[in-house]
């Protein structure tokens, strides 16, 4: 330990982490512990907090096991998942980018998953390829979505050779052509299956069950996984493709495995709660301005999503009972605000 610098050693291998970062990541799980505690206490039945730790613990009573185990819970741990995916995503596509607003959204990856949900609800049917459509289930279909629109950046990005703002423009390209796609199906769909479509792409927590959860689970663990070895080399790529190749790192191999998780994260998260806006681009911005790091530190960002999603829901649960708000409007509403905020800034620093 030196000055502002935490050295972590284990075994042969050390890490310098900066304190600020430290502390970020640990004020940071305080405040979504926090508001997990909140989600699990508001709504139509209010639970005591002291109620909610022996409900969790087996020793409640048969209503609020109901309520805190049965309901609450697998919402609570989907919107932690959920906000992490999108944070850490975010953080990834903005570092590898060098573009702070750069977010998955710019990828495809929204766009492509909203076109598979939208084509289950809309042309899934009894017969046919409309049956099939409406056996592979609308999480399933997202997921695929989201996966073939990520993959289709990557396919463009290696016939061009294309770098860094290329991948963002190809993105929204590609996120323009979904969206298109999205909005024909809905004008042909029948006004049930277009109120559905429409509910779904608004993007909630509510009815969502323990299999989105494990899958939300299984797949963050999953990039975590991956992520630990290449910390160091997206520190790298965070100071330009150059140095990072001058560092002996392989940079294009490199980004496209990034890139990857990054997509991997966005559309499981867009397949089991829909599209929550403005998460992963808000939430490495919160992460950088706090810890004061030239990058956005990766579990900060994550936490810094949790927070986003789980608070997002909390306000769409509050504000409106006994109607229930989607979160993504709730998402939508708070990130505009930040994204306007950010392109000022940007301007001011380009002019001076």
């Amino acid at each position: 330990m030196s000055g502002a610098v935490l050295v972590w050693r284990v075994g042969p291998a050390s890490a310098r982490t900066p304190r600020r970062t430290v502390v970020t990541v640990i004020v940071s799980v305080v405040v979504v512990a926090a508001l997990a505690g909140v989600s699990f206490g508001v709504g139509d039945y209010l639970v005591p907090p002291d109620r909610i730790v022996l409900t969790l613990l087996g020793e409640g009573d048969a209503q609020e096991t109901l309520v805190v185990t049965r309901l609450r819970l697998p919402r609570v741990l989907l919107g932690l998942l959920v906000g992490a995916m999108l944070g850490l995503s975010g953080a990834i596509v903005q570092t590898t980018a060098r573009n702070g607003l750069a977010s998955p959204d710019l990828l495809g990856v929204t766009g492509g998953a909203s076109a598979g949900a939208v084509a289950v609800i809309v042309l899934g049917g009894a017969t046919g390829f409309s049956s099939f459509l409406h056996g592979v289930g609308t999480t399933a279909a997202a997921l695929a979505g989201g996966l073939a629109a990520g993959a289709t950046v990557a396919v463009v990005l290696r016939a061009t050779r294309g770098g860094q703002l290329q991948t963002v423009l190809i993105g929204v390209g590609v996120s323009a052509l979904f969206s298109g796609l999205t909005s024909g199906m809905l004008v042909e769909a029948s006004i049930d299956d277009a109120e559905r479509a429409s509910a779904w792409l608004m993007g909630s927590l509510g009815g969502r069950g323990v299999e989105e959860v494990r899958l939300a689970a299984g797949a963050l663990a999953l990039v975590v996984v991956i992520l630990v070895p290449l910390s160091a080399r997206l520190s790298a790529l965070h100071l330009g493709e150059d140095t990072a190749a001058s560092l002996g790192h392989r940079v294009p191999r490199l980004r496209a495995g990034l890139l990857v998780s990054a997509v991997v994260l966005a559309s499981i998260a867009a397949a089991v709660a829909g599209p929550i806006g403005f998460v992963a681009l808000v939430a490495p911005h919160l992460a950088r301005l706090a810890s004061r790091a030239p990058r956005a530190p990766l579990a900060a960002s994550a936490l810094a999503g949790s927070a986003l999603v789980t608070g997002s829901d909390i306000v769409a649960r509050v504000v409106a009972a006994p109607l229930l708000l989607p979160t993504g409007a709730v998402s939508a509403i708070v990130g505009a605000p930040f994204l306007i905020w950010l392109l000022v800034r940007e301007r001011k620093g380009v002019g001076s």
